[in-house]
């Protein structure tokens, strides 16, 4: 027996109304069944009739599945979550970073950051300007400028502050896309307006061109790699200097700060240059992997927004005991056995766009 799939309900061979009712309010997949009543024009022919399937055989084959549609792809061949007449497609099952990475806008709502750090999108974004008098952005073609207003006063207020400190002006690297969401590469954070990367390189005296932006490396102020066992996991002394740590600590010690992530050795750098009494804005700022070229602002969801879900505080203390005596040991970077190369590598799942809070998608379809 051959079953072809068509647009509609169609049955080669006379049903009974009982059954044809059975098989539509069950909503299973459409059929034609041919070799109940002969080869119809076109069909495949079929073998030597069957004894005729009852209800149940027909009701098993209506349930095989139908394949899902593929996404549609776009007339430079690249996936798109839009169909052929322009409509956004939303679907539960998909990556969230196909849909939010495929914005070129804003959502155009009452400012929010909704979800969290690592799993949420971003409303009413706002685009810190690709220049100012003391910054630039870097990386134009990502379209990552995009932030809530009030990380996007905080850069600003940073930046300006910048020359005060001996620090000529930032170099600024991703912050959200225009709605938030996770990005097609890079970042798992980032996702609701309220992260920002800012380069340990400092901006030059001059207009960096489009190309630059994209062709210029930030630099490493680490000494040494840090996954060799023994290594010096320090900083640098011939890159790293005292702005680096004044401008760290001016983003450390504003109230709307969460936390600033560093290099391990940055940190112990930080130690290190403060040598006052008060020693509180080290507390936010945390060591973690990578970082060694950059330094990650997280600020504080926004008083009153109720849609976003802050970060538990840092621990107490300077952080610069014994908590940073372990991220300097060879513990968290050498290996204890050699890396099998048999091994299969399982890549994890990107998140799905259903993993997202639901007001995500009014965020998408907002225009």
């Amino acid at each position: 027996m051959t079953i072809l799939r068509s647009p509609s309900i169609r049955l080669c061979a006379p049903l009974s109304t009982r059954l044809r009712r059975t098989i539509a309010g069950a909503g299973f997949g459409l059929l034609c069944l041919s070799g109940l009543a002969g080869t119809q024009a076109g069909a495949v022919s079929s073998p030597p009739p069957a004894p005729k399937p009852g209800a149940t055989d027909l009701l098993q084959m209506a349930a095989v599945p139908v394949p899902r549609p593929k996404a549609e792809l776009s007339e430079e061949g690249k996936a798109t979550p839009y169909n052929r007449s322009g409509k956004l497609v939303l679907r539960g099952d998909q990556p969230a970073k196909f849909y939010f990475g495929a914005m070129k806008g804003p959502a155009p709502l009452k400012a929010r950051s909704i979800g969290s750090y690592a799993k949420g999108c971003l409303a009413g974004g706002e685009a810190l300007p690709i220049d100012g008098a003391t910054w630039q952005v870097m990386r134009l073609s990502r379209n990552r400028n995009w932030g809530h207003p009030d990380l996007i006063e905080f850069m600003e207020d940073l930046a300006n502050d910048a020359p005060k400190l001996g620090w000529r002006g930032l170099l600024v690297g991703d912050i959200a896309q225009p709605r938030g969401g996770p990005m097609t590469s890079g970042h798992a954070s980032h996702q609701i307006g309220l992260d920002a990367d800012i380069w340990l390189t400092e901006m030059p005296d001059h207009r960096l061109s489009r190309q630059q932006r994209e062709d210029i490396s930030a630099i490493s102020m680490l000494k040494g790699p840090l996954d060799v066992k023994g290594a010096d996991r320090s900083v640098d002394p011939k890159k790293w200097t005292d702005a680096r740590a004044r401008l760290i600590k001016r983003a450390a010690s504003d109230k709307r700060v969460a936390r600033i992530f560093v290099s391990p050795a940055i940190k112990k750098a930080l130690c290190d240059f403060e040598k006052g009494k008060d020693r509180s804005w080290l507390r936010t700022v945390r060591p973690w992997w990578g970082h060694h070229y950059h330094f990650h602002v997280r600020m504080n969801c926004p008083a009153g927004d109720r849609s976003c879900k802050d970060q538990n505080p840092p621990p107490p203390g300077d952080g610069c005991g014994k908590e940073l005596t372990w991220w300097l040991s060879d513990e968290p970077w050498v290996p204890k056995k050699p890396k099998d190369p048999n091994k299969k590598v399982v890549k994890k799942r990107p998140l799905a766009l259903a993993a997202l809070p639901k007001a995500c998608e009014d965020v998408l379809t907002a225009n």
